[in-house]
């Protein structure tokens, strides 16, 4: 039986420690070993949040830098957890967060596409059979057998993205990369998410590029002060953002 939900957060808290005063170098630690001051402090990034996501809607996580947003795309691939709460994942899922999350920089762009999707989950033989058309996607030509720390921010974008769409998985969470690259490439992109989402793909996606998001999420859920402030048809959410946040 398909699960009636590919994502659920329930009532997720996210803190993080903040340490004033503490000394850096090996000097301050010697000359203030017994220093009592130093004050510890918690910064919460997100407050009891709550949200389903079905299977194959197009969800976009929109709000000002800070509000949580990246936080809680980062708490459903399980790069980190949750302070309070669960989050539960249905299907297999793949991430593009980080620009080149995952690369080395002294392998070739060839030698990443194994690494990388091999983190994915994926056999070397299954990145046999894929390692043309993420290529070809990718459009880096010759480039491919160079370290990619020879490569563009541009280029890097490109090799991540052609490696995330092309290990078939069911759930595609997606940080702010549309806004990194050429047009041309950019409207790739955007080309094959729109396909992956007639595909019947879910996809989360953050991102401050509101015409796009417009046109590509059915829904949206707009993130204020680690709390979502509104969660419904894209149109709808945005309108009531601008008039807040522009």
């Amino acid at each position: 039986m398909k699960n009636k939900y590919a994502i659920i957060v329930e009532n997720v808290s996210k803190s993080f420690k903040l340490v004033y005063d503490k000394p850096f170098t090996l000097k301050e630690r010697l000359v203030f070993w017994n220093k009592k001051n130093t004050r510890v402090g918690k910064h919460e990034v997100l407050k009891n949040v709550s949200l389903k996501i079905k299977p194959g809607e197009t969800v976009a996580l929109i709000g000002v830098n800070g509000s949580g947003k990246s936080t809680l795309l980062k708490l459903m691939t399980k790069i980190i957890y949750p302070t309070e709460g669960k989050i539960t994942i249905n299907g297999k899922l793949t991430s593009l967060l980080e620009l080149g999350a995952g690369f080395h920089p002294d392998f070739t762009g060839r030698e990443n596409i194994y690494f990388n999707a091999s983190i994915f989950g994926l056999t070397a033989a299954e990145i046999d059979k894929r390692v043309g058309d993420i290529i070809e996607f990718s459009e880096l030509g010759n480039f491919i057998d160079n370290p990619v720390r020879t490569y563009s921010s541009g280029m890097y974008m490109r090799l991540a993205f052609s490696v995330a769409i092309n290990v078939d998985a069911e759930i595609l969470l997606i940080d702010e990369i549309l806004a990194v690259g050429d047009q041309h490439f950019q409207e790739k992109c955007f080309a094959k998410l729109q396909e992956l989402k007639k595909s019947g793909k879910t996809i989360v996606i953050v991102s401050h590029a509101l015409s796009s998001i417009k046109e590509l999420c059915d829904r949206a859920v707009w993130i204020y002060n680690g709390e979502i402030k509104m969660d419904g048809q894209t149109e709808k959410v945005v309108e009531e953002y601008l008039k807040v946040c522009v």
